[in-house]
């Protein structure tokens, strides 16, 4: 039923959705917690690049990044003469564009958790000698768990269907940067592809639908515990 590069797109995709999802989550984190505990100079502005990635064209952020990162950018070419790192035109570049779209939409979700929890809270544990880092980890945190798994499953739906980002700076390369996206985008484009795009269409549903599935059970498990 599927061709050997559509069974190729689905593994990279979950590859990259998975990588992209779980890298993306401690600077969501961070981020949010800036946003939502602390007052800094510049707050404004470092709230609207964040979500920089939602109102820009996804074609941009993927020019962007392939500017920089490129083999030739400011960043690519000393990451891949000192280290061996290398992200354009390859899957590693994928998760990357992946998470960069994610980002805004996992730090929403992480957002509004952490500021539906009393601070008071933290500041008690604070108060009886814990560190502010680790009564951030050991008290805020736990509370806000749903929202951790909210942002975590959007940053995998998001990165599963992100398409304009990743072919700009990876390309659309079979068994290399194809995903599930650029392949349904493949299959539209040639004469008698619409089979093969609805069946690659309805992985990216059942997948989306079990990430879902997946993230309810854990929070009730979570909010049982707690």
């Amino acid at each position: 039923m599927f061709s050997d590069d559509d069974w190729s797109a689905i593994r990279l995709s979950l590859l990259v959705a998975s990588i992209a999802a779980l890298c993306v989550m401690p600077f969501a984190v961070a981020a949010a917690a800036l946003l939502a505990r602390r007052r800094f100079p510049g707050k404004g502005l470092f709230d609207a690049l964040v979500h920089l990635p939602l109102v820009l064209p996804p074609v941009v952020t993927g020019w962007l990044l392939l500017i920089l990162l490129g083999r030739n950018g400011a960043f690519g070419r000393p990451l891949a003469r000192c280290c061996g790192i290398v992200f354009a035109f390859h899957w590693t570049g994928a998760a990357l564009a992946a998470a960069v779209m994610a980002f805004p939409l996992a730090v929403r979700a992480v957002r509004l958790s952490l500021e539906a929890v009393d601070p008071r809270l933290e500041a008690a544990a604070r108060s009886l000698g814990a560190p502010p880092l680790w009564a951030f980890a050991t008290v805020t945190l736990p509370l806000a768990a749903s929202g951790l798994l909210a942002g975590l499953v959007i940053a995998f739906a998001k990165a599963i269907g992100e398409f304009g980002a990743t072919i700009t700076f990876v390309a659309n390369i079979p068994g290399r940067t194809r995903t599930i996206a650029s392949a349904i985008y493949t299959h539209t484009q040639a004469p008698g592809g619409d089979a093969a795009a609805w069946r690659l269409t309805w992985v990216s549903v059942a997948i989306a639908v079990a990430a879902l599935a997946g993230s309810e059970a854990l929070a009730r498990r979570v909010g049982r515990r707690g």
